[in-house]
């Protein structure tokens, strides 16, 4: 790792493009020599602490799903869709795609709000329901819709809604 030490003014001193992408390099170096930890999802803190990098400052709303083991294993990440700044269109075909192909026990949905405001929205409260249903039918539990902002996250399970 001593060979990839970076200082910050050298990252600095990158167009922001290129430093985010650096960045990422970085990263994605790190966690392939140190070798990535199981990340096990147990609240929804955990949720956002897997996923606030991915998500957090897009100026385009993303929607995702981590696809869970029975032991709430995170198997995988999943982009499903990009938007604009401030819809995304979902179906449950392309969440649940992925989800049986990886085996799933379980999902997690979550996306973005650019806004930087993670209440959400009368659509995302449907678009849940409808994840739920389909969910019920294909044998895959929606555990959560955890919607992310700068302001933080909301989990439509911790306010009830699931």
């Amino acid at each position: 790792m001593k060979d990839f030490m970076v200082m910050e003014s050298q990252l600095n001193a990158l167009p922001p493009r290129r430093r985010k992408q650096a960045e990422k390099l970085l990263e994605l170096i790190r966690k392939v020599m140190e070798g990535e930890k199981d990340h096990y999802i147990h609240t929804p803190a955990d949720v956002f602490q897997a996923v606030a990098t991915d998500l957090v400052g897009l100026d385009k709303e993303h929607f995702m799903i981590l696809i869970l083991n029975t032991k709430n294993r995170i198997l995988s990440k999943e982009v499903i869709s990009i938007g604009t700044l401030n819809s995304a269109i979902v179906h449950p075909r392309e969440v649940f795609k992925p989800a049986i192909i990886k085996g799933a026990a379980s999902i997690i949905c979550l996306h973005n709000h650019p806004s930087g405001d993670p209440t959400p929205s009368s659509e995302d409260k449907k678009l849940t329901e409808r994840l739920i249903q389909a969910g019920e039918i294909i044998g895959i539990d929606v555990l959560d819709h955890v919607v992310i902002g700068t302001e933080g996250y909301v989990s439509l399970k911790e306010q009830g809604m699931i």
